[in-house]
């Protein structure tokens, strides 16, 4: 039988292209990774320079950091979005380059434009109310909100962040009436519940560890779906009251979409190697960041579960940015 030269020709080009890839991603990487994350001195900034640091020994390249600020990162996640697929541009980025889009508009698409690599880390928020709220429990201020509907504030940073979300995912769970305060951000949040002018706050763990360790807050329980390492003696939110409850701040990175399998797969082995080694899983902790670690399917699976717990907590509340 006659092979078709149309087929021919097509399997001819199929072959250069899958040859090219192939070649580029067995060279990879020959020359420095630009790595773009938000802006410099935040988390997002201090672990992505801690990994960085880490893999470029095995990877024999040094990793650039790009701190690209304002905009809730939509300026780092759009670079990247356009940036060539060969693998030197790189995304580090929290939760919020899938949650801003339920938000506000955004240039990109996270399903069309970026390859996950890994989820390397999450950080938890813990439920923390003032110390004269009469409640040492999350069934006990469950019920004094239901008592008390439109009573209780809560404080927050800003729309859409860990702390607002973690907030109204309570509210809606737990069938309650608490009103949100919002900050430009968790600090004057964390100040104005010490001195009583909210009552209650989803923090992120690291912020308010200090104040719970001297009797200024009282933690009733962690957003993690187990118990963590970092708050070792705090009940879950889900096991206190509202099965299936789980909230956290994670990060993790990307690469432009269509960037070859064979170089995602590397980057994924390399930064998940570092991540795990105990010195860098233990500067992680004292940052208040648990290590994690997935394969890039894995990591496309959670994006997607979370996007739909999130899509219909945003829709259901009806959140839009300030």
């Amino acid at each position: 039988m006659m092979i078709p030269r149309s087929a021919i020709l097509l399997f001819s080009a199929c072959m250069i292209i899958f040859g090219t890839g192939t070649a580029a991603a067995q060279n990879y990487p020959d020359k420095s990774i630009r790595v773009v994350t938000s802006q410099a001195g935040g988390g997002n900034d201090y672990s992505a320079r801690l990994i960085a640091l880490s893999i470029s020994g095995s990877l024999g390249q040094s990793l650039i950091i790009d701190n690209r600020g304002g905009g809730s990162g939509v300026i780092a996640m759009d670079i990247v979005a356009k940036a060539p697929a060969d693998g030197y541009t790189l995304l580090f980025q929290s939760n919020g380059l899938w949650t801003l889009p339920f938000i506000q508009s955004v240039p990109y698409d996270i399903v069309k434009d970026f390859a996950p690599i890994t989820l390397s880390g999450s950080t938890p928020t813990i439920l923390v109310v003032h110390p004269l709220v009469p409640v040492k429990s999350v069934r006990e201020l469950i019920a004094l909100a239901k008592s008390k509907p439109g009573e209780l504030n809560y404080g927050s940073a800003s729309t859409g962040s860990a702390t607002h979300l973690a907030a109204e995912l309570f509210k809606s769970m737990a069938g309650v009436n608490i009103v949100r305060v919002a900050y430009k951000g968790s600090g004057p949040a964390i100040t104005d519940l010490i001195g009583g002018q909210v009552q209650l706050m989803f923090a992120v763990a690291s912020s308010v560890t200090q104040q719970i360790k001297a009797g200024r807050l009282r933690a009733l329980a962690i957003t993690t779906a187990q118990p963590s390492a970092l708050a070792p003696d705090l009940p879950t939110v889900a096991s206190s009251g509202l099965p299936g409850f789980e909230s956290a701040s994670t990060q993790g990175w990307w690469a432009p979409a269509r960037t070859p399998a064979a170089i995602v797969a590397r980057l994924n082995q390399e930064i998940v190697r570092a991540i795990n080694r105990p010195d860098v899983k233990q500067k992680f902790f004292s940052a208040g960041v648990e290590v994690v670690g997935s394969t890039p399917e894995q990591f496309a699976a959670y994006i997607k579960a979370d996007m739909a717990v999130v899509g219909k907590l945003v829709k259901d509340a009806g959140i839009r940015a300030d």
